[in-house]
């Protein structure tokens, strides 16, 4: 590291304005994360891009909070505006478990130390710019943002909360991957237009006084229910997510409108998805790919270590899970970056000075959703369906594997990568058909071995989340029958090539449907397949899900029937003990609670020896009893 300009990060401190000849600053972004300049990095992102179209732009990240706000202060007033980030996550689920335990621990900060950022951080830092700049505009945006856009359930706090403008104070926010709507927004206040007045942008939302309401816009409105409705009548509130999803998802959206008191919210529907061109202009901006040098001394930013050495090959999901985030914030048509684009970020990767040969993913959102759209625009253009794989793989979309096995195939090529891993998550419904001929032109064979003979780092890992079927369907997951194909598989391919790897599955507790019967069947059918489980986690509700909707009002957002839910924390912790059946402490509770249930069926098979364990586990049983 010690090979450096500080000119070739963005600035962060007053000097390093002056050291590049600057007396102004048009932008000042905040963001809750530690500065790396990396692709993977939001507000390095929007810092170089709002530097590529020649603004003056500089990044305070982390500023402290609790001192005399001087953080907050030291780089004056910008141009045009402040713009606010919690960073890369949620600040409420980077601090906390499922079970709302503090986290010990942050990955986007140096050695991995909690507590340099406030629970609400948009929010906290939006209040405090706008405290001692009341006249400057601020920009909100980031996950944070984006997903508490409109009337949302705050697990944390338990309660309804308004659109985040309204406890934030800012002027605007931008959601979404908000490149083209902030690029907009950075050249109509260049252009002296004010910040009130830029009511016409996509991706974005702000609020109005109820006296002062906007004419009906050119993209159609739909009114939802008020903030107070939804605080008084959760039907009312659950209602309201079936338009949130389908205009946030659809190719022409209407605009979004909510009261909230005596305001009134308005919510543009967003931009196009990306072109080929556009995102790779994007990942092909001058990224330094490193920390700031500030963080030399402060150990290692661990979010920054996991992905140093990955590539993302593309954006969005199609998936429509309804416990996931990632097509309310990134859309649900996947853009795709072109393979020059990805190779050469491969080869920069290579050349990085702790390079050892190792590509830690070749992935995205999913691992295998590169290129992957509908074959007809008109039939997409019409959709409504917030998931193109669920209840059916709609039949105008193109799965084709093949794009995606020659981009790994010619890493693998490459003379300074020794392997290159695909560690994000696998969509295996997309490349599991009992058609032999579409098998065979859509490369999905072809794909699946050369990803566990090449790409595996000894574990694959997958998430078929569930092994109920009604649980499945709430999850908007296909079958677990499906699992059982791709451990066939995957065996199949490993006994072929004298491979002995592992697939690992992910598992979801208490999500809306799942009862502790359904737990107890999880429980006793991933043993029968000889699993001890170990990757797990309980249903965390987050803004801006289905799940989380469910979870909060009782009322499925597309039906409006009850659906039950675990909402105690009792009852989650129960429906978690079926993932550790093995461990002595949680047997006697199994055997009476099926007993209860008169489930002994499952207490025997639960409670029982283990006699289909998996090799690799038999062995680090032996080998613990060995070192005991």
């Amino acid at each position: 590291m010690s090979n450096y300009q500080l000119t070739n990060w963005l600035p962060t401190t007053k000097k390093e304005v002056e050291l590049r000849g600057w007396n102004e600053l048009d932008v000042i972004l905040f963001t809750g994360d530690a500065y790396v300049d990396h692709p993977a990095f939001g507000a390095a992102v929007i810092g170089r891009i709002i530097e590529r179209e020649g603004f003056k732009v500089a990044i305070v990240p982390q500023p402290n909070w609790k001192d005399d706000l001087r953080d907050f202060k030291k780089l004056g007033i910008p141009r045009l505006f402040f713009g606010v980030t919690s960073g890369n996550m949620d600040s409420m689920v980077n601090h906390y478990t499922a079970n709302k335990r503090l986290r010990s621990n942050d990955a986007y900060t140096p050695n991995g130390l909690s507590g340099f950022r406030p629970d609400y951080a948009t929010t906290v830092y939006s209040n405090i710019l706008k405290c001692i700049y009341p006249d400057i505009p601020i920009v909100i945006g980031g996950v944070e943002a984006s997903l508490r856009r409109v009337t949302h359930y705050d697990y944390w706090s338990d309660e309804l909360k308004p659109c985040i403008l309204a406890q934030a104070k800012a002027d605007i926010g931008i959601y979404g991957m908000g490149e083209l709507a902030l690029l907009e927004l950075l050249h109509e206040l260049n252009s002296g237009k004010k910040i009130e007045d830029l009511t016409q942008i996509r991706q974005t939302f702000f609020l109005r006084d109820q006296s002062n309401s906007l004419q009906k816009s050119k993209w159609g409105d739909i009114q939802l229910a008020s903030h107070e409705l939804c605080l008084s009548d959760k039907k009312s509130y659950a209602g309201n997510f079936r338009h949130i999803e389908q205009e946030s998802n659809k190719t022409h959206a209407a605009r979004l409108t909510q009261g909230i008191g005596n305001k009134k919210l308005f919510i543009n529907p967003p931009y196009p998805t990306y072109t080929e061109q556009q995102i790779d202009a994007s990942f092909d901006l001058p990224f330094t790919r490193k920390p700031h040098p500030k963080y030399e001394k402060r150990g290692e930013i661990p979010a920054y270590t996991m992905i140093r050495h990955s590539v993302n090959m593309h954006r969005g999901c199609f998936g429509g899970c309804s416990f996931c985030t990632i097509s309310a914030h990134q859309g649900k048509f996947v853009a795709s970056r072109s393979k020059k684009s990805i190779l050469a970020e491969v080869d920069q990767i290579t050349k990085m000075d702790d390079f050892k040969g190792y590509i830690s993913d070749l992935g995205g959102p999913s691992a295998n959703m590169y290129k992957m759209k509908g074959k007809h625009q008109q039939i997409c253009d019409n959709c409504k369906r917030p998931s193109c794989v669920f209840p059916n793989i709609c039949s105008n979309l193109d799965t084709d594997h093949h794009p995606m096995t020659e981009i790994y195939r010619e890493v693998d090529n490459h003379p300074a990568v020794k392997k290159a891993f695909v560690s994000s998550g696998l969509r295996y419904d997309l490349f599991l058909s009992d058609d032999e001929d579409k098998n065979k032109q859509m490369g999905y064979d072809e794909y699946l071995k050369q990803l566990v003979t090449r790409h595996v780092s000894g574990r694959l890992k997958v998430a078929p989340e569930h092994t109920s079927d009604n649980v499945l369907k709430a999850m908007r997951k296909p079958s677990f029958k499906l699992f059982h194909k791709l451990k066939k598989k995957f065996d199949q391919i490993n006994a072929e090539t004298g491979l002995k790897q592992q697939l690992i599955p992910y598992f979801i507790s208490s999500h809306p449907e799942s009862t502790v019967e359904d737990m107890a069947h999880l429980a006793a059918e991933t043993k029968d397949l000889g699993f001890k489980l170990e990757q797990v986690q309980d249903f965390t509700p987050t803004p801006m899900t289905v799940a989380t909707v469910i979870y909060y009002s009782g009322y499925d957002p597309y039906s409006l029937k009850p659906v039950f839910t675990a909402r105690s924390k009792e009852e989650k912790q129960a429906q978690q003990k079926f993932f550790f059946w093995y461990k002595h402490e949680n047997q006697s509770w199994i055997k009476h609670t099926l007993m209860k249930l008169k489930r002994d069926d499952l207490a025997k098979k639960l409670l029982s020896p283990l006699k289909n364990a998996n090799s690799w586990q038999k062995k680090k049983e032996n080998q613990k009893r060995f070192n005991t």
